[in-house]
């Protein structure tokens, strides 16, 4: 499975979560819990017609992320949200095939990681 995780403040929009996303082949989305009823993202997920993966903040996986976020808050960990929800969406010993991009407004962020079964 082939997952684009997100990480996003509350001004972040469709438009730019699309953008982000580009042409991007993915199976699924993932987003940590408490940003699980953004309404841009959810809206994301109906437009490109893919499963939304809700994690709980607990659950985010940081052994294969790549990018510290230093800025982010605590609850989060100290590696990208963003990168941290792909890889726990995309199950166990999945791998980051992209690390987190930045929207230039900087509302959003996103990664997109890869199961085994991909």
């Amino acid at each position: 499975m082939i997952v684009a995780g997100f990480g996003l403040r509350a001004s972040a929009s469709l438009l730019v979560l699309r953008k982000l996303l580009g042409e991007a082949h993915i199976d699924a989305l993932a987003v940590v819990a408490d940003k699980a009823e953004h309404p841009a993202l959810i809206a994301l997920a109906q437009n490109v017609e893919k499963p939304l993966h809700i994690i709980p903040i607990d659950a985010l996986v940081s052994e294969q992320a790549q990018t510290l976020a230093p800025h982010q808050p605590d609850r989060y960990g100290r590696f990208s949200v963003a990168e941290t929800a792909a890889l726990a969406a995309a199950g166990p010993n999945a791998t980051l095939v992209q690390p987190r991009a930045t929207a230039p407004d900087g509302t959003a962020t996103m990664a997109i990681a890869q199961g085994q079964d991909a």
